[in-house]
């Protein structure tokens, strides 16, 4: 399986990074308003293990390509990707505008692990599924556990 492989610098796996890391920079900057997610977290061991993934998540989208895997086009899995790229940046906008609710907090978490997940499913890249998985089960856990429950 490993054969498979190469490192190999994935620039769209950076910018995929980079686009959906966008809002977060505007939240650092700037406080939203009713900015439940500036909350200390109860879930602090879920938190670091999301953390080490999302960084072994990060490495693995953006130097480790499968080289049976073609030309980045437009695919319906990019397509998806996109699609939750969009979600996630309504989410905020919703959550900028005040709004809180499930809805909200989900769109913030599932959306952008799933555009990762399309991305490496789309790029072949099976070795970025494992931290990807996991980072979305932590992910998925700190925004229910934090505030939805």
């Amino acid at each position: 399986m490993v054969k498979r492989y190469k490192l190999s610098f994935e620039i769209w796996g950076l910018l995929l990074f980079l686009i959906i890391m966008i809002p977060n920079f505007i939240w650092f900057a700037i406080p939203a308003p009713n900015d439940i997610l500036r909350a200390k977290s109860i879930t602090e061991m879920v938190d670091t293990v999301a953390s080490v993934c999302q960084i072994l998540m990060i490495v693995a989208i953006c130097i480790i390509r499968n080289r049976e895997s073609k030309k980045l086009c437009i695919s319906p899995f990019i397509i998806m990707a996109a699609a939750c790229y969009l979600l996630y940046v309504a989410s905020w906008i919703a959550y900028y505008s005040g709004m809180t609710n499930v809805v909200v907090i989900l769109g913030l978490t599932i959306p952008p692990c799933l555009a990762f997940l399309f991305f490496a499913i789309d790029r072949k890249n099976g070795i970025a599924l494992i931290p990807i998985s996991i980072f979305t089960i932590c992910h998925l856990v700190y925004g229910a556990v934090n505030f939805i429950i």
